[in-house]
């Protein structure tokens, strides 16, 4: 049964059509949510991106924040709001900014954060950018806010990247956390599938078909240089970084069967996990590097296991159901995230590590591919939903989910990168 996995993730392609461009719907209710105000920012109806509707969309997607009106009027970084005004409009907190245009043609964003419950200036930032990153600017002041109301780290600034296909031709984009702001990063007239992010967001590890089987190369994304890493007798598959990003592990079938091999980034001879007739595939380093977990029918159905990355013997980590597949480790290493089926529908599944409590947080089909976002609090994923392939992103307890649809056509193998150095 393992051995049709990769067939069948190539073979789903054949449907795809190429989509760069995203809409974000959020859907559910938390059971906290902060409200926050966010009144649109002094001169930002001349810039090009309305920059406080980011912001908002960034922290409601989130779950743990709901944007509420503001009080009237045009407020900016050096106002000095009354408090009890905002408070009396239900708000817990508030952002005021400005953008404008400098002589250079950058932009110049400013915002300040407030605290409507104790009437506290919780500080202010500016960032003078080119008109491409005035997104990202809106994220990195989505993150500040969320670190400051929640005390974790955002992650809105960080980027996903995913695999479309628009007739014979595939393509593996780079997009904002909001799926926002695409960019390809390789078009190939073969399957291109399993991207996977280094440690220092500056490299992709992927599969590609085009030696007419599968092989693993690395991909600099500022650049767009690429190495060839692995292409062994058999297939090659399934990269995985370590946490320094020095080694890759992946599926090898050079010794006959699907192993596990670890081996240098920059390419070598690899080293064989572990001895089994068994096949193993799908390895995710923990966040400290010291274990692997993977997926093999080494017990007669594919299940999750973890094996130390030094070697030794393997212990099951899922118990529930026939078929559980598609591991992903949140970084804080108290959540593992994988697909299982269950009566024939392929389900997004949530496990508590401490516990072994595993729990089903979507109410779709046909789920696949879940990667956590570098704080640990959100998980994105394909299904298939309406009849067509998008991308969710959903909160650990499954309550609050936001689809980011492709407006013409269907994304697959979303990989949430880390935080930006």
């Amino acid at each position: 049964m393992m051995k049709n996995v990769l067939l069948a993730v190539v073979a789903c392609f054949l449907s795809l059509h190429v989509s760069a461009q995203f809409r974000v719907e959020v859907s559910g209710v938390g059971l906290t949510q902060i409200p926050v105000a966010f009144p649109s920012f002094r001169g930002e109806e001349s810039a090009p991106q309305k920059l406080s509707s980011i912001v908002m969309a960034d922290l409601e997607r989130s779950g743990q924040f709901r944007g509420i009106e503001g009080v009237a009027g045009v407020w900016d970084e050096v106002s000095r709001p009354e408090i009890s005004a905002w408070r009396q409009k239900g708000a817990d907190a508030f952002v005021t900014g400005s953008v404008s245009r400098l002589a250079d043609g950058r932009y110049d964003v400013r915002f300040r954060l407030w605290d409507a419950v104790r009437a506290q200036d919780l500080g202010a930032q500016s960032h003078a950018v080119v008109v491409g990153d005035l997104r990202l600017a809106a994220h990195r002041i989505a993150d500040f806010v969320y670190e400051k109301l929640t005390g974790d780290k955002g992650a809105f600034s960080t980027r996903l990247a995913y695999v479309t296909k628009a007739g014979s031709n595939y393509n593996l984009w780079v997009a904002d956390a909001d799926g926002e702001n695409a960019q390809s990063a390789l078009n190939s007239p073969e399957p291109v599938i399993s991207p996977s992010w280094a440690p220092n967001g500056s490299q992709l590890a992927y599969v590609s078909f085009e030696s007419r089987k599968p092989v693993v190369y690395v991909h600099d994304v500022s650049t767009g240089r690429r190495r060839l890493v692995a292409n062994f007798k058999g297939s090659n598959s399934a990269p995985a970084w370590s946490p320094d990003g020095r080694t890759l592990a992946l599926t090898l079938s050079r010794d006959g069967g699907s192993q596990l091999y670890l081996m240098d980034a920059n390419g070598g001879e690899p080293r064989r996990l572990a001895q089994s007739s068994a096949i193993d595939t799908e390895p995710v380093f923990t966040a400290d590097g010291k274990t692997i977990f993977f997926v093999s029918d080494r017990g007669g159905s594919p299940q999750i296991y973890k094996i130390p990355f030094a070697g030794g013997n393997p212990e099951r980590v899922t118990f529930s159901g026939s078929y559980n597949i598609s591991p992903a480790v949140s970084a804080d290493g108290k959540w593992l995230a994988y697909v299982s089926r269950v009566s024939g529908a392929f389900k997004l599944h949530v496990m508590d590590l401490a516990s072994g409590t595993a729990t089903a947080i979507t109410d779709t089909t046909a789920d696949e591919n879940p990667s956590f976002s570098p704080n640990s609090k959100l998980v994105i994923y394909a299904t298939l939903q309406q009849g067509r392939e998008s991308l969710m992103t959903s909160t650990l307890d499954g309550r609050i989910k936001a689809r980011l649809a492709g407006q013409s056509g269907d994304i697959r193998e979303p990989d949430w990168g880390p935080f930006q150095k």
